[in-house]
């Protein structure tokens, strides 16, 4: 096997823009890139002007059976993620996709099938797990040294967004060219670290705010509360209509409490924990005081401060299908979060609670009602394998 992986662009918009330059910047030392894909011709000629000599194609199928790569990134709307991949994988190609994973679950679940049937890699771009603040988050936790979660908030509202940036593509919030908002397009690295760190709920109610602050049709203000198995209790709230916003992540454990935040004076963020003498749940059971405060102590966390982000989970991804270490995420991982947006969307559409698993079957039938009403009036499933038009 060669020492390097080639690696075909699918997508030259923002996001695969970014994989190039870190290429150019040599952050991706086991990786060659020698291909791009785009429906846009003036993408293309901006993939040649950044990297002279590169294969460039009009359409990811051109791109994945052209033998000029080894692996793909998938960096085009949401919808064509697993139908692109699946592709690849077929053709025997290992693929890093950008997230979201796709748009609903019944969607991802047919390529996480399609992955595990392949000997190839399929791996997705959850590069804030790469963040030693989380890292460090999730350490504390999955530890079990301070017991169970009895509960988690997160208020990640620091999204703001103006009309402006809705209306720079016909794709953006719409049911048909997105297949949501805030969850679809800004939270779903939050909506996964809520579950790589604390475990998936069992029970989601959730109130999605569609077109409250702008003139969109999708979710632009949520509020989801949620249940786990043991008892425990989370919220998730976040939005693209305040301004400053916030991002604070609280959880509180049987003998501590761990405070994530951002500090905007140091311009970092900051973890604190308040490490408890004794578990609270015996402490309530035991006291003879009704009004005694369980003492403990605050203390700032440190962590190794390493950030490697989008090249770090490439690197990782090369690494993988070079020698088989270990991945960021696997593809498979992408599932967990979009399953969380898809019940926080179907509790808000039925105006009720649901379990996990969801109904897959009704959430794809209320989804299809809210594209039959969309404004972008492109059939999103008649071009899921060409159509990169809307790369973000």
């Amino acid at each position: 096997m060669s020492d390097k992986v080639r690696v075909g662009v699918i997508g030259v918009g923002n996001m695969g823009t970014g994989h190039i330059q870190n290429w150019l910047k040599g952050r991706m030392p086991e990786i060659e890139i020698t291909a791009a894909a785009d429906i846009d011709p003036a993408r293309l000629e901006a993939a040649k002007e950044m990297i002279p000599g590169i294969a460039c194609f009009d359409t990811a199928t051109d791109l994945i059976h052209s033998g000029t790569v080894d692996a793909v990134i998938v960096a085009t709307p949401h919808y064509f993620h697993p139908p692109i991949a699946i592709e690849a994988l077929k053709a025997g190609l290992h693929v890093m996709s950008e997230k979201p994973a796709g748009v609903y679950t019944r969607q991802v679940r047919e390529l996480i099938e399609v992955a595990e049937k392949s000997d190839k890699t399929y791996a997705i771009m959850f590069n804030q797990r790469t963040n030693s603040v989380y890292r460090k988050v999730r350490e504390l936790v999955q530890s079990g040294e301070y017991g169970e979660i009895r509960r988690v908030s997160w208020i990640i509202t620091d999204w703001f967004r103006t009309q402006s940036y809705y209306d720079s593509g016909a794709w953006r919030a719409t049911w048909a060219g997105e297949g949501g908002g805030v969850m679809l397009n800004q939270c779903p690295h939050q909506l996964d670290l809520w579950q790589w760190i604390c475990g998936m709920p069992v029970k989601i109610r959730a109130v999605c705010k569609e077109g409250l602050w702008h003139d969109v049709e999708v979710e632009d203000d949520v509020t989801v509360y949620a249940e786990y198995a043991n008892g425990a209790t989370g919220t998730f709230i976040t939005t693209t209509g305040d301004c400053p916003g916030d991002n604070r992540l609280e959880i509180t454990l049987d003998r501590a409490q761990i405070l994530c935040e951002y500090n905007r004076k140091l311009n970092q963020f900051e973890i604190w924990m308040y490490e408890l003498n004794m578990p609270v749940s015996q402490f309530i059971k035991e006291s003879d005081k009704g009004f005694q405060k369980l003492e403990g102590k605050w203390t700032q966390v440190s962590h190794d401060g390493r950030n490697e982000q989008h090249a770090g989970v490439m690197n990782a991804f090369a690494a993988h299908i070079l020698r088989g270490e270990p991945l960021v995420a696997e593809g498979k991982e992408g599932i967990n979060g979009l399953t969380i947006s898809n019940a926080a969307f179907l509790s808000s559409w039925l105006d009720q609670p649901v379990t996990l698993p969801i109904d897959e079957d009704l959430y794809w039938e209320m989804l299809q009602k809210k594209i039959a009403g969309s404004r972008y009036k492109k059939h999103v499933s008649a071009h899921v394998e060409t159509d990169m038009s809307g790369t973000f």
